[in-house]
């Protein structure tokens, strides 16, 4: 959430952010209204409760005429400090309940629009000239089936639509990319974790995952619990409710974790393969850090995410994504996109989101520095998402045989194996 300071301070700014986001700028003055609901009912209250306490002592003194009018007002006292007392959590959680649906605050420099409006900042790579090498690329569930890598049918037959095996190399070369992945962000001063997929409702609602994300976030209702979609929501919950001492930061955190999604507005889009799935493995950066420190480290993310993909010989680009386009959390996101060939255009890899004091203050996460307590920044960014790398990983290092090229460095990670061959039928 936002801070409600700034919010009075400067409501145009907050309005000019809920407008780039395409989201209700009326819920700004709603919220307005509501604090000072909530401002000027807490000082009613205050006074009451002075005159409550003050007139205890006066009756103790007084006698007679005099005492028996200080009690009928004392009775009075009683039932209006109650009614002040319900109006002002009235108010509070007002206030609260709509605060919580204000997105975080846009940065200046994001570019306004909607999902096809972001701009292209880097292309690193080169596209294969598939035609100059003489054979049309097979896509990446054509692949997936001669390597015996892949199988969707029998993940159809058992779970339903969206959902797979990975079989032989392809359990292998998911467990390699994993253990790259870690290898690099251990490298980089990363405490690897392995996170919980189950989250109580506070983890995800604290790191703004029930707001205009809800369709997509599975719950199971008997135990009040959910599926987490990514990582990054038990590594933000991992500190909630904690003061850190402000000496400990920067803190960075490397979760692997299952990851379960509806895609509840994806009907239609992606069906084919294991691009877009119900239930699939991420390696994920998380960084805690001082808030004059996040937009530095989001570009720090961001590198480490472009030296991830180019140590897989992946082209791909570096896109800032639009205003409407960024998640309710996010004050900035970068997204980087591979190139696909069979689909010809780039899809998203990685992001990597500033998420400000956004997720902190919603979880009562701080910092202390010295006598000072003040809400820290938090910012996540993807490192490996292994379906999705699987498919650039196959359509890009393809050969004629329908055998596929590993990177070198995954390599180590796969017994030496340089290339992975079709199987035999």
């Amino acid at each position: 959430m936002i801070d409600l300071r700034l919010l009075r301070e400067d409501p145009d700014r907050v309005r000019a952010s809920q407008r780039a986001r395409g989201e209700d700028v009326a819920l700004v003055d709603s919220l307005l209204s509501a604090d000072e609901r909530r401002r000027s009912s807490g000082v009613r209250f205050d006074e009451l409760r002075a005159e409550q306490k003050g007139l205890g002592k006066l009756i103790g003194k007084a006698a007679g005429d005099e005492k028996a009018e200080l009690l009928k007002r004392a009775e009075q006292l009683k039932t209006d400090v109650r009614a002040a007392d319900a109006e002002r959590d009235a108010a509070d959680a007002e206030t609260q309940e709509l605060l919580q649906r204000l997105g975080n605050l846009v940065h200046p420099d994001v570019p306004v629009g909607g999902e096809e409006d972001f701009v292209t900042l880097e292309t690193h790579g080169t596209h294969r000239d598939f035609a100059a090498e003489g054979f049309e690329p097979r896509d990446h569930l054509e692949l997936g089936q001669l390597l015996g890598a892949i199988d969707v049918e029998r993940g159809a037959k058992v779970s339903g639509s969206r959902f797979y095996f990975l079989t032989g190399v392809g359990a292998l070369l998911e467990l390699a990319l994993v253990n790259a992945a870690i290898a690099q962000a251990t490298a980089a001063g990363f405490t690897p974790m392995l996170t919980p997929a189950l989250v109580r409702p506070q983890s995800m609602a604290g790191t703004g995952f029930l707001g205009q994300a809800a369709q997509d976030v599975y719950h199971l209702d008997k135990d009040d619990l959910y599926l987490v979609g990514t990582s990054e929501v038990p590594l933000a919950a991992y500190h909630m409710d904690e003061i850190l001492d402000g000496d400990r930061l920067p803190l960075r955190y490397a979760g692997f974790s299952p990851c379960f999604r509806r895609e509840a507005g994806s009907h239609g889009k992606d069906t084919r393969g294991i691009f877009r799935v119900h239930q699939f493995d991420k390696v994920e950066m998380f960084s805690y850090v001082l808030p004059e420190d996040s937009q530095a480290e989001h570009q720090r993310l961001l590198e480490w995410e472009k030296q991830w993909l180019t140590s897989l010989e992946l082209p791909f680009r570096v896109i800032d994504v639009a205003s409407a386009d960024l998640g309710s959390s996010a004050a900035r996101k970068y997204d980087c996109e591979a190139w696909i060939p069979t689909q010809g255009k780039y899809r998203e890899l990685t992001s990597t989101s500033d998420c400000t004091e956004f997720q902190s203050r919603r979880l009562s996460i701080r910092v202390r520095e010295g006598k000072k307590v003040r809400p820290l920044a938090t910012l996540n960014g993807t490192l490996c998402a292994v379906p999705r790398t699987i498919v650039a990983i196959l359509e890009n290092h393809q050969q004629a045989d329908g055998s596929v090229r590993v990177p070198e460095v995954l390599r180590p990670y796969l017994g030496g194996r340089e290339v992975l061959e079709p199987v035999a039928k």
